[in-house]
C-alpha cells in the first residue's frame, strides 16, 4: 500500500511578514534617496538662478553707471566726439594699479635687498636698490634671483613682462661695502584691441 506524505510549512506567515518588512524597508530607502536627490537638484537650481540674477543685476548696475557717466560728459547738449570717447577708453584700459604693484614689489623684496627709489618714464619703471656685499654669496646671483622673483610674480609681470638688469657699481658707506644697482621693468605696449588693465 502506497503512503502519501504531505509537507506543511508552519512558518509561512513568518516568512511572508519578513518579506513585507524587507519590501517596506527597500521602499523607504528608495523614497529617501529620491527625496535627497530632489532636494539637492532643487537647491542647485535655486543657487544657479540666484547667481544668474546677481550677474544680471551687476550688469544692469554697470550699464546704469555708464549711462550716468555719458550724461556727465555732455557738452552744450551734445555728446563727446568719438575721439574723446576713445581717449577715455584708452585711459581706463591702459592704467596701472600702482597700489597693488607696490605691495607685490614689497612681497618679493628680501631683507638682503633694499629698494632706495624708483622712477617711471616712457613706460619704463626703473628700480634703484642696494645690497650689502657678502663674501659667502655672489651679489649678482642675489640680483638675478630678485629679477627671477619679479618675473614670476603675476601682479608685476602682467604689466611689466620684460625685466632687465641695467647697471651696478660698488660703493662704501659707513665702512661697509655695498652694491648699488638698477633694474628696468619695461611695460608692455598696449594692444590696440585689448589694452592694458
Amino acid at each position: 500500500m502506497n503512503q502519501f506524505f504531505f509537507k506543511i510549512n508552519l512558518n509561512k506567515y513568518g516568512e511572508l511578514k519578513q518579506q513585507i518588512i524587507s519590501e517596506n524597508r527597500t521602499f523607504k530607502i528608495t523614497a529617501i534617496t529620491y527625496g535627497a536627490v530632489l532636494v539637492v537638484m532643487v537647491t542647485f537650481v535655486i543657487l544657479l538662478n540666484y547667481s544668474m540674477k546677481t550677474k544680471i543685476e551687476n550688469r544692469r548696475s554697470l550699464l546704469r553707471q555708464i549711462k550716468k557717466e555719458i550724461e556727465t560728459y555732455q557738452v552744450s547738449g551734445e555728446f563727446l566726439s568719438s575721439k574723446d570717447l576713445q581717449r577715455i577708453a584708452k585711459i581706463s584700459t591702459e592704467r596701472i594699479f600702482w597700489a597693488k604693484k607696490l605691495v607685490a614689489f614689497s612681497e618679493v623684496t628680501t631683507d638682503k635687498i633694499a629698494i632706495t627709489h624708483f622712477s617711471f618714464k616712457n613706460n619704463n619703471l626703473s628700480l634703484y636698490g642696494i645690497t650689502k656685499l657678502d663674501k659667502k654669496e655672489k651679489e649678482f646671483n642675489l640680483i638675478d634671483n630678485f629679477i627671477t622673483k619679479l618675473k614670476s610674480n603675476k601682479q608685476i609681470s602682467i604689466d611689466f613682462p620684460d625685466i632687465q638688469f641695467k647697471k651696478s657699481h660698488r660703493d662704501i658707506e659707513k665702512d661697509v661695502e655695498i652694491l648699488r644697482f638698477q633694474i628696468d621693468c619695461i611695460a608692455k605696449k598696449p594692444d590696440k584691441k585689448e589694452g592694458r588693465i
